[in-house]
C-alpha cells in the first residue's frame, strides 16, 4: 500500500489499537519489541510496521526509541528559570536547539499570581558525572539572559509513563488497586562497553530502520555480536536502567489532519506534611491520569511544595477534575494538603537528553569550554 493511502490518524481503529500498546506497554528490554507490540495489540507484524512507519513519516508519531531510566544514568533535575519576557523566546530556542542535556523545554503559566509564577520557563536536565548541574546551569544562565534558576531534583519517582491514547478515556478518580511503586534515583556507574551499548540502544529509529529485527544493526554499531549486545541490554534491564520501548506521539502540536492528541499539559504541585512525602507520592502516582509523579522539594520559591506530577488532557475543566479527584483522595486517606497549585504548559518541545560523559565532553569542545571547569 502506498504510504499516502495508509491511515495516519490517531483515531483510526487499527492505529488506536497499536498505540494503546506501543506508547508505554512494552516495558524493559525486549529482543523483538515490534513482535511484542503486535502480539499484545492483535495487529499482525507487517501491518503494524507499515502503520508505525506511516505515522512516523506523517508526524503523528514524533519518534520511536528505546527509553532509558535516565535518572539511573546521570544526575538530573527539573529546572525552573526566571527569564525576562523579551528573552523568553530566544532562551527557549537556545535550550532546545543548543543544549543536548536539556530534554523537555516548556513555558508555564498559572491562573493567578502565586509563589513561583514568575518562573516562566521550565526544562528537564541531565548532567552526567563527573560534571555538575549547577556549573551547567550557570553557563546556560549566561547564554540565555535568564536571571535565576531553581534546581528541583527528584528524590523519589512514583509513576513514569505516557499512554496518551489510553488515558483519553480515563475518568477522574480512576486508579490502580495498589499504591504507586517507589523508584529511587540512585545513579549507576557503567563501563565503557556498557556505555557503547546504551548509546546504540537509546538512539531513535528512522523509518527505514523499522524492521522485524531492530537490534542486529545496533549491535553491529556498538561493536558487539547480537548475543552479547542483548546480554548486556538484559543486564542493564536487571539493574533498572532500561525503561520502555515506545512510539512517542506528537501530543500537543496539531497533526497533519488538524487534530491533537492532547491540548493541556498541567504540572500539579502539592505540599504535604513532612514525613508523608513517599505515601503521598504513591497515592498520587496510582491515579491513571498521571504520566509523571515525583517527590521534589520546591523550597520557599514554590511555597515549600514537595509532590509534583504531570497530567494531560484535551479539556482544561477535565484536567482540573482529575486534580480535584486526587486532592479529595489524599484527604480521604489522611494526607492533608497544605497548599496546591497548577502550572499550565504553553509552548513545548521535547527531545531525548544526552546522558553519556563522552557526549558531554564533546559538547564542551563544541562550545569552547574546558570540561574541568564544568565539574563541581
Amino acid at each position: 500500500m502506498a504510504i499516502s493511502t495508509i491511515p495516519t490518524q490517531v483515531d483510526d481503529p487499527v492505529n488506536a489499537q497499536i498505540l494503546a500498546v506501543s506508547e508505554d506497554r512494552v516495558q524493559g528490554f525486549s529482543r523483538y519489541p515490534l513482535h511484542a507490540i503486535a502480539e499484545a495489540s492483535g495487529v499482525d507484524l507487517d501491518t503494524l510496521i507499515e502503520r508505525i512507519v506511516a505515522m512516523l513519516q506523517a508526524g503523528t508519531i514524533r519518534r520511536v526509541r528505546q527509553t532509558l531510566l535516565s535518572t539511573s544514568l546521570a544526575p538530573g533535575a527539573l529546572v525552573a528559570w526566571k527569564v525576562p519576557q523579551e528573552q523568553l523566546k530566544p532562551a527557549f530556542d537556545f535550550l532546545f536547539h543548543e543544549d543536548p542535556f536539556s530534554g523537555h523545554v516548556v513555558t508555564r503559566t498559572t491562573d493567578r499570581d502565586t509563589p513561583g509564577s514568575d518562573y516562566k520557563l521550565w526544562t528537564t536536565l541531565k548532567v552526567p558525572r563527573p560534571f555538575d548541574m549547577d556549573a551547567h546551569c550557570r553557563y546556560l544562565l549566561a547564554q540565555t539572559g535568564a536571571t535565576s534558576y531553581k534546581l528541583l531534583p527528584a528524590l523519589k519517582l512514583f509513576t513514569l509513563g505516557v499512554g496518551h491514547v489510553r488515558r483519553r478515556t480515563v475518568e477522574p478518580g480512576d486508579k490502580t488497586d495498589e499504591p504507586g511503586r517507589v523508584q529511587d534515583t540512585e545513579v549507576v556507574d557503567l563501563t565503557e562497553r556498557e556505555w557503547r551499548v546504551v548509546v546504540a540502544l537509546k538512539r531513535e529509529f528512522a523509518p527505514a530502520e523499522l524492521q522485524p529485527d531492530l537490534w542486529a544493526p545496533r549491535a553491529a554499531e556498538a561493536g558487539e555480536s547480537i548475543e552479547d549486545f542483548c546480554a548486556i541490554a538484559e543486564s542493564l534491564n536487571e539493574r533498572r536502567i532500561v525503561g520502555r520501548f515506545s512510539t512517542f506521539l506528537e501530543h500537543v502540536k496539531k497533526h497533519a489532519d488538524g487534530t491533537r492528541v492532547t491540548r493541556y499539559n498541567a504540572l500539579f504541585h502539592w505540599r504535604v506534611p513532612q514525613g508523608m512525602e513517599v505515601r503521598a507520592g504513591q497515592e498520587v502516582g496510582r491515579h491513571h491520569c498521571m504520566t509523571h509523579a515525583y517527590w521534589r522539594e520546591g523550597g520557599p520559591e514554590f511555597a515549600d511544595v514537595n509532590i509534583m506530577g504531570v497530567a494531560h488532557g484535551t479539556e482544561k475543566d477535565r484536567v482540573l477534575a482529575h486534580k480535584a479527584a486526587i486532592d479529595a483522595h489524599l484527604e480521604s486517606v489522611g494526607i492533608p494538603v497544605g497548599y496546591t497549585n497548577v502550572f499550565w504548559g504553553g509552548r513545548s518541545e521535547i527531545k531525548p537528553s544526552e546522558v553519556s560523559p563522552g557526549a558531554y565532553r564533546h559538547w564542551c569542545a563544541t562550545r569552547g569550554l574546558d570540561p574541568a571547569s564544568m565539574t563541581s
